[in-house]
């Protein structure tokens, strides 16, 4: 009778883990479907009789012990949008006025929703967008899609209140946003070492695109450090939150 791997190797981060569990612990990819099933001790004709832990058969492209790398969609979903409407606002039939948060939101508060996908310059539009894969991906592979869209949009929509209430204005794209799945990541990943679970992530990356980010707000005149602020603000208490569910 075949014995059961001793390890299985995380694709994502490339740790030896127990095959019988079905999430990495370092990392929080998974890597199985299920874990196989531990055999109970009986006669040793029974045993034999049992056969060896089984597993679903295969999808395309899976290999035996690790899961397929899926795609973050909900990250790439965020990044289209705010690239079609960048598309928008050249084509002239939309202006940065119908979407954008130029002062008090008084009676149009939907605005610090809409206002984190409006950008006028594309260089500010890619390095935010940029931030927003990285720091997305990591975010929904380890929590799942609806908390990479909820992290977004919650600090992209804190900073623009922040920004509306104290200013300077305008607040216009997704600098605080970024800021804010950046420090929920952040967040997620210390309060992990301190459990024990040392990731052994590269920090020094992660800390020269939260000052560019930050700096954003001196480059491009429509990017507010209000609402750099004020999302960085919200995703670190994110990251809190959404790092207690883990064990």
């Amino acid at each position: 009778m075949s014995e059961p791997d001793l390890f299985v190797v995380c694709k994502n981060c490339g740790s030896e883990v127990s095959p019988y569990v079905t999430e990495c612990p370092y990392c929080g990819q998974r890597v199985r479907k299920r874990a196989p099933r531990i055999e109970k001790e009986g006669p040793p004709e029974a045993r034999q009789r049992r056969g060896p832990p089984s597993l679903p058969r295969l999808r395309r492209g899976e290999i035996p012990g690790i899961a397929p790398e899926t795609r973050p969609w909900a990250t790439i979903v965020l990044i289209a949008l705010a690239a079609l409407v960048t598309l928008a606002l050249r084509t002239g039939e939309v202006s940065v006025l119908d979407f954008g948060l130029f002062g008090p939101a008084e009676g149009q508060w939907w605005r610090i929703v809409t206002t984190p996908f409006v950008h006028q310059d594309l260089g500010y539009l890619f390095v935010a967008m940029v931030a927003v894969g990285i720091f997305g991906t990591h975010l929904e592979r380890r929590f799942g899609p609806l908390a990479a869209v909820a992290v977004f949009l919650l600090a992209g929509a804190a900073g623009a209140a922040l920004a509306a209430v104290s200013g300077p204005l305008p607040a216009l794209g997704a600098n605080g946003a970024a800021l804010g799945v950046l420090c929920a990541w952040l967040v997620d990943d210390r309060m992990a070492t301190r459990r024990g679970r040392e990731h052994g992530n590269d920090l020094i990356g992660v800390y020269v695109i939260a000052a560019v980010l930050t700096l954003l707000s001196l480059a491009a005149p429509e990017a507010s450090i209000a609402a750099a602020a004020g999302g960085a603000a919200a995703g670190a208490l994110s990251g809190l939150i959404l790092s207690s569910f883990r064990r």
